[in-house]
């Protein structure tokens, strides 16, 4: 039987960073596993904001992960391990499918993502992450607020205005583009401490 592992934090926490650190190594070691991602800022791959990237499998709403774990096993005898990133956009029934893969074909699943969304809410993956892991570990690389305590909430902002309503899946990042498209909305993400969140403060810079 092998291990789900659930790794969360907030944007910038280092996430995407310790999930290529840990299919680095454990393909160095001769395991055979695979990189999984869903909605990566350069897609179909893992990309952290220190710079490195690998690719991976995209992870699409209708995919059956255990069909996916299966065909590995079927075309190299084994399965080792899944590094599954942004775990909070997949569906519930892929993160069961994770679990299935762990307890059936004995693979460590280890698994990253963040823990609420833009209105502080648990993504549905997050949430049955915590239901179905076998460990939960809150990442140790602390973001934080503009006002330096804790970062504890994703806010996202239009325009360079924090909102509070939309949908739950929508991409950016917490560094504005170079350049402003023509058509469309500025979609980015500020890292705030319950406090300025709840208050809606964006920080002096951005008056």
């Amino acid at each position: 039987m092998g291990l789900l592992r659930f790794s969360y934090g907030t944007m910038s926490s280092g996430k995407s960073t310790l999930a290529l650190q840990i299919h680095h190594n454990l393909a160095k070691q001769s395991r055979h596993g695979l990189l999984l991602s869903l909605f990566d800022r350069e897609g179909g791959r893992v990309s952290s904001r220190l710079g490195v990237s690998a690719t991976a499998v995209e992870v699409t709403p209708g995919l059956d992960l255990c069909a996916v774990a299966a065909e590995e096993v079927e075309r190299h005898g084994r399965l080792d391990y899944l590094v599954c990133d942004e775990v909070q956009f997949y569906a519930v029934q892929q993160v069961d499918q994770l679990a299935t893969v762990a307890d059936e074909l004995g693979a460590d699943v280890y698994a990253f993502g963040l823990l609420t969304d833009f209105r502080g809410q648990l993504f549905e993956g997050t949430r049955r992450m915590f239901e179905v892991a076998d460990e939960r570990v809150e990442l140790h690389v602390e973001a934080r607020c503009w006002c330096g305590a804790r970062a504890t909430h994703n806010a996202r902002l239009v325009n360079g205005d924090l909102v509070r309503h939309g949908e739950t899946i929508v991409v950016g990042d917490t560094v504005a583009a170079d350049d402003t498209p023509l058509f469309g909305d500025v979609v980015t993400y500020e890292l705030l401490c319950r406090r300025h969140f709840r208050a809606g403060e964006l920080g002096p810079d951005t008056d």
